[in-house]
C-alpha cells in the first residue's frame, strides 16, 4: 500500500490517542480507590462481594460501580470521535449509512452500559427504574452486534448469503431485543447464548473475505475472552469492570478494521459500491 505512512499517521492523530487516553484511563479509576484506599487503616475495604446464586444478580461494591461506570463511560466520546471519522471518510450514501448504523450502535453501546451502572449505583432504591435501564444495557447489545456486522455486509460483495444477512442481523437484533423485554434476567444461559450465536452466524457469511478476516477473528477472541469475567462476578474483583475493557479492546480492533478496509481511501477500499 503506497499511502500507508500517510494513513496510519491519519488514523492514530485522529482517533487511537483519544481510545489508548480512555483505556488508561479506565483502568486507573478502576484500580486506583483500592490501591489509594489500601494506605487507609481507617476506611474498610471491600473490593467483591460474595458470589450469588444463578437465580439472583451479583451486587457490586462500590469500588466495582465505580470501576463498571468508568470502564465504559470514558469510551463515549471516543466512539462518537470514530463514528464520525468514518462519516467524514464516506464517498457515497451507502458508506454514510454505514458509518451512521455502525457509530449509533458503537456510542449507544457505551451510552447505555453507563446509565445502567450508574443507576444500578447510585438510584438502585428505584428497582424498576434500574430494571428499565438493565433492560435497555442488554438489548444494546444486540444492537451493537448487528451495526458491528453492517458495514462489511452492506460495503462488500459476499455472495448472495449477504444479501439476506443485511436485513436477517437486525431482525435478530429485534427478536434478541424483544426477548429481554418478555424474559429478562429468567433465563441468563439462554440470553448468553443469543449474543454468542448472532455474533458467529454472520461471521460464517463473510469468512470469505481475502482481507479484514484477521482482525475480526482477534476482536472476536477479545469478546469471548471477555465473557469469562463477565460470569466471574464474586469470584473476581471487578470483574465486570474487566470485561468492560476486553468489549473495548475488541470494539477498537473492529474499528481498525472498518476504517482500515473499508473508508480509508487507496487500494484496499475494495467495496460492492
Amino acid at each position: 500500500m503506497n499511502n500507508s505512512p500517510l494513513s496510519f499517521s491519519f488514523f492514530f492523530l485522529s482517533f487511537f490517542p483519544s481510545y489508548f487516553l480512555s483505556f488508561f484511563l479506565s483502568f486507573f479509576l478502576s484500580f486506583f480507590p483500592s490501591f489509594f484506599l489500601s494506605f487507609s487503616p481507617h476506611l474498610p475495604l471491600r473490593f467483591m462481594n460474595s458470589r450469588v446464586p444463578a437465580s439472583k444478580r451479583y451486587q457490586p461494591t462500590d469500588y466495582e460501580h465505580a470501576a463498571n461506570c468508568a470502564t465504559h463511560g470514558l469510551w463515549i466520546l471516543p466512539s462518537l470521535v470514530g463514528g464520525s471519522v468514518l462519516y467524514f471518510l464516506s464517498v457515497d450514501q451507502w458508506h454514510c449509512v454505514a458509518a451512521w448504523l455502525y457509530g449509533s450502535g458503537l456510542t449507544g453501546l457505551f451510552v447505555t452500559s453507563t446509565l445502567f451502572h450508574t443507576a444500578a449505583w447510585k438510584i438502585s432504591h428505584l428497582r424498576k427504574v434500574e430494571q428499565r435501564f438493565h433492560m435497555c444495557d442488554r438489548m444494546a447489545i444486540y444492537f451493537f452486534i448487528a451495526a458491528s456486522y453492517s458495514p462489511w455486509l452492506m460495503l462488500r460483495e459476499l455472495g448472495p448469503w449477504a444479501c439476506h444477512m443485511r436485513w436477517l442481523i437486525w431482525v435478530m437484533a429485534c427478536v434478541g431485543s424483544m426477548y429481554v423485554f418478555l424474559f429478562h434476567e429468567r433465563y441468563k444461559l439462554v440470553e448468553l447464548f443469543g449474543y454468542v450465536a448472532m455474533g458467529a452466524v454472520p461471521a460464517l457469511v463473510i469468512l470469505s473475505m481475502v482481507t479484514g478476516v484477521c482482525e475480526l477473528a482477534v476482536g472476536g477472541v477479545f469478546y469471548v475472552v471477555g465473557v469469562v469475567f463477565f460470569k466471574s462476578d464474586g469470584l473476581v474483583p471487578f470483574a465486570h469492570a474487566i470485561w468492560h475493557l476486553f468489549v473495548a479492546a475488541g470494539a477498537c480492533i473492529h474499528y481498525y478494521a472498518i476504517w482500515r478496509y473499508l473508508y480509508l481511501p487507496g487500494p484496499l477500499l475494495q467495496t460492492s459500491r
